[in-house]
């Protein structure tokens, strides 16, 4: 009996386990997300960012991000697998110079490498460490 109970409660955690995941990327494929936090650079968010934020949303059928990197329209390729993703190269953009925050976030782009939804925010990792944290916004 207690055999029973334990691989009963070991099936129904993994259920739940492949539930949970699914919602995940659900949720990162429903939303646009504006960057609200970016790792790196000295100065303070609001002055590498003063007047638009990047925002990226995802197309799940594509397989491609778009939106903006705070300056010029910004689309690549991505690849999603459980906890990890994998940014490619920028597709054809405009390439107007707003100040250089626009290069830090496309830079930052390339080094991701995972992502968590938490609390209704997205964070793109590098390893276990956020880089980069976005939040839902309405458009």
């Amino acid at each position: 009996m207690k055999t029973i109970s334990i691989l009963l409660f070991s099936v129904m955690l993994l259920v739940q386990s492949c539930v949970s995941t699914k919602s995940n990327s659900d949720a990162l494929y429903s939303s646009t997300w504006e960057l609200e936090y970016i790792s790196g650079p000295r100065i303070a968010f609001e002055g590498l960012f003063p007047e638009k934020k990047p925002r990226l949303t995802f197309d799940k059928d594509s397989g491609k991000v778009t939106g903006t990197d705070s300056c010029n329209g910004y689309s690549a390729d991505f690849e999603l697998a459980e906890s990890s993703i994998v940014f490619g190269d920028p597709g054809p953009t405009t390439m107007m110079f707003c100040g250089g925050s626009e290069r830090h976030f496309l830079t930052m782009m390339k080094k991701i490498d995972g992502y968590s939804l938490k609390d209704g925010k997205l964070n793109l990792l590098v390893g276990e460490i956020p880089m980069m944290r976005f939040k839902k916004i309405k458009i």
